[in-house]
């Protein structure tokens, strides 16, 4: 019995000096962390108060007529359920003359051929003129980067048929429902900027309160708060790959720095329109640079790109890991870094992913352990020494941190959602945080078996509800 509790007390021992070590990995990283956000927190409200950052309300509908043409590039691969309702609302929602739609897909998809093909005729039996089918004739899945530079060889070919030019690319996926002064206000907005990026509003699926949930949280934060800092700041702007577009000067000088006419897009990329947004949106002796525009329209509503996202936690990993492997471990190749600190600020935490996800894994390892000596103490079987003052006030620290997240949590979704989602937002945190903690883990195995050559397909999201089947809320 003796030689047990001897035992047992060595094993807590060696428990409690784990845990010490631990503390002071997480600690240091989650007080770094916390001074990164509250930077940006302090840049946020100092603009609002300002008023440099404040949400603009239009006194009334923007004009339908459009500076230039614009072509809209719609990439899909089996997305029949979803890209018909997309077609049919942007066609109609956008009657705009100088509107020409691109809808991507594969020759081995007939599903989804005929999807766009049925939302392309109209009730008269006409086929609507603002709608070209592009059909990839190497067998899908290729990557979205491919099959969006096949939507722009199209356009040329049109460019060079009918002797005019787009002014502009812009981007969505098939999956969206675009608001109607979208357009609009992005043809307006081009005027001024290579770039142009508009909010993103996920929609949360009724079934999924949690992992649907959980992308209303993190967009609008990002959209509301960290995207309106990065703009007024000057920093690259990263395109969420739907509702931004691209003037086509830029898409030219793009081209010509890679050295090849296959088109703007990486086909190699997994998050080819990060890339593009981070090359074009910093204004320079080059170009205009980008812009982050956020404007509610005459009825009080965001203009906004709104689209159901995954609810099912397998598909939120999926999703997910693909974004952190194209921003954290491809983006670090192909677009490096900065020397200018207010862009190497930037890039750091939109490389942040892989840290965040083991400094989180040792969080909760840190639970773990810590309710396993309380519980020990609570028996009488072992005593924890005291923690060095450095840990305790770094907790303190620490924790205040996460009570202020909460707070700018809540009443940012709060007030685009609805105050009981405000609160739902909060009690989400560890939800986004396990999904952030898989998703890690999985983009790094991607991207062994990328260097391994492997190569990259498109590992896209299925997609089975539209927001066009529902009443959108908001």
């Amino acid at each position: 019995m003796v030689a047990l509790e001897s035992g047992l007390g060595l094993l807590l021992s060696a428990a409690e000096a784990v845990r010490l070590e631990l503390l002071l990995f997480a600690g240091f990283w989650f007080v770094i962390g916390a001074l990164d956000e509250l930077a940006i927190d302090v840049a946020w409200l100092w603009l609002k108060s300002t008023g440099r950052a404040r949400t603009h309300s239009l006194a009334a509908p923007l004009d339908p007529t459009l500076i230039g043409s614009i072509a809209l590039y719609v990439p899909a691969w089996r997305e029949a359920r979803v890209i018909g309702p997309m077609l049919r609302h942007a066609l109609a929602a956008w009657p705009h003359d100088g509107l020409r739609i691109y809808a991507g897909c594969y020759v081995n998809d007939p599903e989804t051929f005929a999807a766009i093909e049925a939302a392309g005729t109209r009730p008269d039996g006409t086929t609507d003129p603002r709608l070209t089918i592009v059909v990839n004739e190497r067998p899908g899945p290729t990557t979205k980067g491919d099959c969006l530079n096949r939507c722009y060889a199209a356009m040329l070919h049109d460019e060079q048929r009918e002797g005019r030019r787009f002014r502009a690319v812009l981007l969505h996926d098939a999956e969206d429902l675009v608001h109607p002064q979208a357009l609009s206000l992005i043809d307006r907005e081009l005027e001024r900027a290579d770039f142009v990026q508009i909010p993103v509003r996920p929609e949360r699926h009724e079934a999924s309160q949690w992992v649907s949930g959980h992308y209303c949280d993190e967009f609008t934060d990002a959209h509301a708060r960290e995207m309106v800092v990065r703009a007024e700041l000057g920093a690259g702007i990263p395109a969420a790959g739907v509702g931004c577009a691209f003037s086509r000067s830029a898409l030219d000088r793009i081209i010509a720095r890679r050295g090849s006419d296959a088109g703007p897009f990486d086909p190699t990329a997994l998050t080819e329109d990060y890339e593009l947004g981070m090359l074009i949106g910093r204004a320079g002796a080059e170009g205009k640079g980008g812009r982050f525009v956020r404007v509610r329209a005459s009825d009080g509503s965001l203009i906004a790109t709104r689209a159901y996202f995954p609810h099912r936690l397998d598909a939120a990993v999926r999703q997910k890991a693909r974004w952190v492997q194209g921003i954290a471990f491809d983006g670090w190749e192909q677009l490096g870094w900065s020397r200018s600190p207010l862009e190497f600020w930037m890039r750091l935490r939109d490389r942040r992913g892989p840290l965040v996800a083991v400094v989180l894994l040792t969080a909760y390892l840190l639970i773990a352990l810590t309710l396993v000596l309380r519980l020990a103490e609570a028996t009488g079987i072992y005593r924890p020494a005291r923690l060095p003052p450095l840990i305790y006030w770094g907790l303190i620290l620490t924790t205040l941190a996460f009570v202020w997240r909460g707070i700018v949590r809540f009443f940012l979704v709060g007030r685009e959602y609805g105050w009981s989602e405000g609160l739902a937002a909060i009690i989400r945190i560890p939800v986004a945080n396990i999904i952030a903690i898989i998703s890690a883990r999985r983009a790094l195995g991607r991207y062994v078996s990328d260097l391994r050559g492997k190569g990259k397909s498109w590992d896209k999201t299925e997609h089975d509800r539209h927001p066009a089947d529902a009443r959108p809320r908001g």
